[in-house]
C-alpha cells in the first residue's frame, strides 16, 4: 500500500479500500466529465480503470477539463493517465485512444463493473445507456450541464437499480450556455459520488464492516 492509499485508508479503512480496489471502472470519454470524474474516483480509492477517448488536449479544454497547459497537444487519454498516476502511481489502467461507437462499446468495456458515460452529443450518450442498461453493470450518465449558476438544479436521479442520471436534463452546452468548470465539475463529482456510494453500500450488504 503506497502513501496515497494509506491516506485514503485512514478515512475508509483498509477493508473498504481493498474492496473498492477490486472494482473496474470504465469511463467513456476523457473531457470535462470524464477527466474530472476519473480524478475524483482515484482520490476515492478506486484503482482499476478502463479509459477510452480519441481526442487531443486543446487550449479551449483548459477552462473545465483536468489537464495542464503543458499537456496541450497530447492525447487526452495519455494526459489523463499521467494525471491520475501523479496521485496514485500504482493504478491499473487499460486505456485506448479510440472513437467510441455503438459497435465497439462492448469490446472496450466488457470487463468493467461500472461504465461512466462522459461523452459529447446525445446520440453517443444514448448509445452507452442502451448498450449497457440490459447488463448487470452500473451505468452513470449526465445530461444538461451547460452554463453557470443554479448548480442546485443538477440532480442525481436513480432511474433503475443500475442506472443513474446526473444533470438538469434541459440545459445542453451551447453558445448561450457554454461548458464551464464549476457546473461541469459539479456534475462530474456527482457521477463519481454515485459510483463511490453504490459500492460502499454494496460492501455493507455483502457483509463488510
Amino acid at each position: 500500500m503506497n502513501l496515497c492509499e494509506q491516506g485514503i485508508a485512514g478515512y475508509l479503512g483498509e477493508e473498504r479500500l481493498a474492496y473498492l480496489q477490486t472494482i473496474t471502472v470504465g469511463i467513456a470519454g476523457a473531457g470535462g466529465l470524464g477527466s474530472n470524474c476519473a480524478m475524483h474516483l482515484v482520490r476515492s480509492g478506486f484503482k482499476r480503470f478502463v479509459l477510452a477517448d480519441y481526442d487531443k488536449v486543446e487550449a479551449t479544454n483548459l477552462n473545465r477539463q483536468h489537464f495542464r497547459l503543458d499537456q496541450v497537444g497530447k492525447l487526452k487519454i495519455e494526459a489523463l493517465v499521467e494525471n491520475m498516476r501523479a496521485v496514485n502511481p500504482d493504478l491499473l489502467i487499460d486505456y485506448q485512444s479510440i472513437r467510441l461507437t455503438r459497435d465497439n462499446l462492448v469490446a472496450v468495456f466488457h470487463d468493467c463493473d461500472v461504465v461512466v458515460e462522459a461523452l459529447d452529443g446525445p446520440l453517443y450518450k444514448k448509445a452507452v445507456v442502451e448498450v449497457f442498461l440490459p447488463t448487470d453493470k452500473l451505468v452513470v450518465s449526465a445530461s444538461g450541464i451547460g452554463g453557470s449558476g443554479e448548480t442546485d438544479s443538477l440532480l442525481t436521479r436513480k432511474v433503475r437499480d443500475n442506472f443513474y442520471m446526473i444533470g438538469d436534463m434541459e440545459t445542453a452546452c451551447s453558445v448561450k450556455h457554454p461548458p464551464m468548470s464549476p457546473k461541469v465539475g459539479v456534475a462530474a463529482a456527482k457521477q463519481a459520488d454515485v459510483v463511490l456510494h453504490h459500492y460502499l453500500e454494496k460492501f455493507k450488504t455483502e457483509g463488510g464492516a
